[in-house]
């Protein structure tokens, strides 16, 4: 089995083991702060290509 496939009844028991560990009220908070660490990463990684493109235009000139 590859293993990046998932069929229903592997994320129904993944979404239940984490509703088990976490609780319902846990989950928004945890998805709040994976969210912000995700734009944080993407704001990142966008900040670092500027920041390249930015040097080799002075270069340049």
């Amino acid at each position: 089995m590859i293993l990046g496939v998932f069929g229903p009844w592997q994320v129904i028991l993944i979404v239940a083991i984490v509703l088990l560990l976490f609780g319902g009220r846990k989950i928004p908070e945890l998805m709040k702060g994976l969210g912000k660490g995700v734009k944080e990463f993407k704001d990142a990684s966008n900040g670092s290509a500027d920041k390249k493109d930015d040097s080799g235009e002075e270069e340049k000139k």
